[in-house]
């Protein structure tokens, strides 16, 4: 746990879920940043009387510090949500003080003050101004923050064509924020986003599927090299089973589960809205109506019911925002075993270089290479 010191109190503050060896702050200096600017430190201070709009905060500290002015959340991460929750209550703030929204959820109907965290993916953000821009005004405040690394020319050329005249401040502890003024009256192009392109031939089931992806995904315009690898060595099951793609993004791996096993009844499992958007919009549209699925946002397998599954399909994440860990895959891992029945399987794909092999033979006792080429691995462990 760490202690976040503004001028408006002290506030302990954690990521999620919540552990003690983790010595990474659930904010940084761009959240300092924006949080001085609001207070005056550069100018008059920001009038936040009005409807207060938090866009991409990643833990939940600015609306944790912001939360005595009832701020609206809207963010893409179930984590995110989470996180939130848990630092509202460990700071003794009343959970009501902050409304909490998905990038899939309608924004508030006027926004006076819009605060936006510079997601690390320039769609994301796309998307997100095309969604908020019809309920900004010209008297909306609009401020963004990041750190230097992550604001671009491309960043400001978005907020200046989605929402109006743009600029930046200067550097502060590798720092910047973005200052828009929103037009009266803006000439704006239509939402790019979601969008849709077809799988290449020779990847099994999945060939020639269309795949719809919303704004934030990864390789959201084609089939990542890895996910290919994968869809060629899918395992060949028959029958009446409960099969999870973990951590789906756009579904493709599921949908081709489904595809290959008719009897079986795919989980689709991400703690992205804009992930398990799209893994159903590409479910719908290529997957008969009697086939059976679940859409699911949430923290991994920890709310499927434990001996239940009997096939896991992972590609894991090996960082968080800007951090590069293994915790994320190893949750995972931990929480397949949990759910797996016995002589169920975990199939992972990753970088060869990332060892999952040594974190599975820990977990389950086993791991075998199903296939592999120069860069990824397929292993698969068996529950015992």
């Amino acid at each position: 746990m760490n202690r976040l010191t503004t001028s408006r109190g002290e506030f302990d503050l954690t990521r999620f879920p919540d552990d003690p060896r983790d010595m990474l702050r659930a904010w940084d200096a761009a959240d300092e940043y924006l949080l001085r600017h609001l207070d005056g430190i550069d100018d008059d201070p920001t009038d936040l009387s009005g409807t207060v709009v938090v866009v991409g905060d990643r833990w939940g500290a600015l609306v944790t510090a912001l939360a005595g002015h009832r701020p609206v959340q809207i963010t893409d991460s179930f984590l995110t949500q989470e996180a939130t929750r848990g630092n509202l209550k460990r700071n003794g703030i009343d959970a009501d003080m902050v409304r909490l929204l998905s990038t899939r959820d309608t924004p508030p109907d006027r926004i006076d003050v819009l605060l936006i965290r510079v997601p690390k993916s320039l769609a994301l953000l796309e998307d997100q101004l095309h969604r908020l821009a019809p309920h900004v005004h010209a008297g909306t405040v609009v401020v963004g923050t990041g750190m230097v690394t992550e604001i671009h020319t491309s960043t400001l050329k978005l907020f200046e064509r989605i929402l109006g005249p743009t600029r930046t401040s200067l550097a502060a502890r590798k720092a910047r924020l973005i200052f828009c003024s929103p037009a009266s009256q803006p000439v704006r192009s239509a939402d790019p986003w979601p969008r849709s392109y077809a799988l290449p031939t020779g990847i099994g089931a999945a060939s020639g599927l269309t795949v719809t992806n919303h704004a934030g995904i990864f390789c959201a315009d084609r089939l990542d090299i890895g996910t290919r690898f994968l869809l060629r060595n899918l395992p060949s099951r028959r029958g009446p089973e409960r099969v999870v793609d973990l951590g789906c993004g756009n579904g493709v791996v599921g949908v081709a589960a489904a595809l290959a096993n008719p009897g079986a009844e795919v989980m689709f499992i991400d703690e992205s809205y804009q992930a398990v958007a799209s893994a159903e919009a590409t479910f719908r549209a290529n997957v008969g109506a009697d086939t059976r699925a679940r859409f699911v946002v949430g923290d991994g397998l920890s709310g499927v019911p434990a001996g239940t599954v009997d096939l896991v399909l992972n590609n894991p994440p090996f960082h968080t925002h800007r951090a590069t860990t293994d915790a994320t895959a190893w949750r995972m891992f931990t929480g397949a075993r949990a759910a797996l029945r016995r002589g169920g399987e975990l199939w992972v794909i990753g970088n060869r270089h990332l060892g999952y092999h040594v974190k599975l033979r820990r977990i389950f006792g086993n791991c075998e290479v199903v296939t592999s080429d120069p860069k990824f691995v397929i292993l698969r462990a068996v529950k015992s």
